[in-house]
């Protein structure tokens, strides 16, 4: 099950309390106190951990507590400390108190290791308040409490390539394809549910992650649908891949339109990401058709085809580039995933892509 949200109170341990004791010994006449400190309680900590994907584990827990310190003992014995909570979350987690809505921690790098709260102080044993003027005294301190926090933790997924597109445009087809990510593929819309990451294999020195996330449809920024819950999987991505359906009722760029419509509305940040196009399911409609649509998107974008065509089976690949320059696409492709047309020259693409913003 994929969780992206959960909301949790934090508690660190209490410190143990100090001991008040007198030593009792045999021939030790007088033995005055002895009483030992109490424990520190238990620290909570953020630990980053890449086998983690999701934030189920935390599902249907509400308090997590690190533990107290024990108490101290007599002949000056220190309480244990107490264990600390650790709280393992994947990369990408944002943590955010729940009352303010303020981020609190980014973590993003895995093994990253953040104190999150502190644990009490033990008590002083009454050993520590002897003096000339008293010699057998009887107090002895209490443990501090611990600190309590309510956090919300977010998950971003972290990716290099993000897939943007209309439901049932081939993101999973694509992603599958080109990666191990096994998600759902079938003839009908809203077929991926959850975000979905893959690693894409580009030669032997070199890979990148991709991430699929549900299908937006118009009016998602205004929370129709189900890609506006899962757009900020795509925000930490470095490009986004737009995908546009050749074989769609709709105009190919009245779909460009409407999908970057949607990401402005959700992030300006977003929508000025460095992003790519790629013309999916071309091997549903035949070549002249092809053609066709792509001239429509290039042409809707200010864009022409390069010079020096070349013949990918039967159909033409024509791949536009863009200017430098923000709001321009770094290249449009005609692809199928289905029918292994252009895939491999479009994962060399998002690759160098990729190379040049690093």
């Amino acid at each position: 099950m994929f969780v992206d949200s959960v909301e949790l109170k934090l508690s660190s341990g209490k410190g143990g309390q100090g001991c008040s004791s007198f030593r009792r010994e045999k021939f030790v006449a007088k033995g005055g106190p002895d009483g030992g400190d109490g424990g520190r309680g238990g620290d909570v900590w953020f630990v980053v951990d890449k086998n983690t994907d999701t934030l189920s584990h935390f599902k249907g827990k509400t308090h997590l507590k690190a533990q107290n310190g024990r108490p101290g003992m007599p002949r000056k014995c220190a309480g244990k400390t107490g264990e600390s909570l650790y709280v393992k979350v994947p990369p990408g987690t944002q943590v955010i108190d729940a009352e303010t809505g303020e981020l609190l921690l980014d973590l993003t790098e895995d093994g990253q290791k953040v104190k999150f709260l502190k644990g009490g102080k033990g008590g002083l044993g009454n050993v520590h308040f002897k003096s000339s003027t008293n010699q057998r005294p009887t107090y002895a301190q209490p443990g501090e409490p611990g600190e309590e926090r309510t956090v919300r933790l977010e998950l971003k997924l972290i990716a290099d390539v993000g897939l943007v597109g209309f439901p049932n445009v081939g993101k999973s087809t694509l992603i599958s394809t080109l990666s191990n990510a096994h998600p759902e593929v079938a003839d009908y819309e809203f077929t991926t549910l959850t975000p979905k990451l893959g690693v894409v294999a580009v030669d032997e020195f070199r890979s990148f992650v991709m991430a699929d996330i549900p299908g937006i449809i118009e009016g998602a920024s205004d929370g129709r649908g189900l890609g506006i819950e899962f757009l900020k999987h795509i925000e930490r991505t470095k490009t986004l891949l737009y995908m546009i359906d050749a074989a769609n009722y709709r105009e190919v760029a009245d779909q460009f339109a409407a999908l970057k419509e949607e990401i402005a509305r959700y992030s300006a940040e977003l929508a000025a990401r460095p992003y790519a196009v790629a013309l999916t399911r071309i091997d549903a409609i035949d070549a002249e058709k092809v053609n066709e649509k792509m001239w429509e998107l290039l042409e809707s974008m200010g864009l022409r085809p390069n010079e020096g065509l070349k013949k990918y089976g039967a159909v033409t690949e024509y791949i536009g580039y863009g200017e430098e320059g923000e709001g321009s696409p770094r290249f449009v492709m005609p692809i199928s995933a289905v029918a292994n047309i252009n895939v491999k020259p479009l994962v060399y693409a998002l690759a160098d892509n990729l190379k040049r913003d690093a």
